[in-house]
């Protein structure tokens, strides 16, 4: 039996609940939102895994960059708010009716060059936080919540980059234009 699926979010009702979920965990953990912090997080009890040493003890010897400021992989709210989004937008596609195993992508691309490319964009994202101090949620929302003039930039910056780059991917996903 298919489900019918339901019609998406309002997306000002979705942006009100964002905003409420960002002051709460200003008032609740004292710090915005972001995803990068639960990867740093993540590699820094992995490189102590393997060095069969305590995090605390691998940190300054090791890579400090990488633990500087977070707590353990067990205790960092970071890891268990990138754990809850991904539970709970595979909770929210099971109940709206979008669930399925599916690749999205255009007529121009195959599924294997679909992957490889969200892949390597992922990678290049993840190297980009990395190098910014904080992912495009964390400058975005909230750098942004904290009028940080850096991170009013960056948004800017990403909407404008999509805008310009939004006539190319057009062309590639409806297959107008092979790479």
């Amino acid at each position: 039996m298919t489900r019918q699926a339901k019609p998406y979010s309002d997306p000002y009702l979705a942006g009100v609940g964002i905003g409420a979920v960002l002051l709460a965990a200003y008032v609740l953990v004292g710090r915005g939102l972001g995803a990068s912090g639960a990867f740093s997080s993540l590699a820094a009890a992995g490189t102590a895994v393997i060095q069969g040493t305590s995090k605390a003890a691998a940190a300054p010897a090791t890579a400090p960059y990488l633990t500087s400021g977070i707590g353990t992989f067990q205790t960092d709210w970071l890891v268990l708010e990138l754990l809850g989004v991904t539970i709970g937008g595979a909770l929210s596609a099971w109940f709206a009716g979008r669930l399925r195993r599916t690749v999205e992508r255009g007529t121009g691309i195959s599924a294997r060059q679909r992957i490889l490319t969200a892949i390597v964009g992922g990678i290049l994202m993840g190297l980009g936080a990395k190098f910014a101090r904080g992912c495009t949620s964390g400058q975005a929302l909230t750098g942004g919540a904290l009028l940080s003039a850096g991170s009013w930039i960056f948004i800017i910056a990403c909407f404008a980059s999509g805008y310009a780059a939004a006539p190319f991917v057009k062309k590639l996903w409806s297959g107008e234009c092979k790479v």
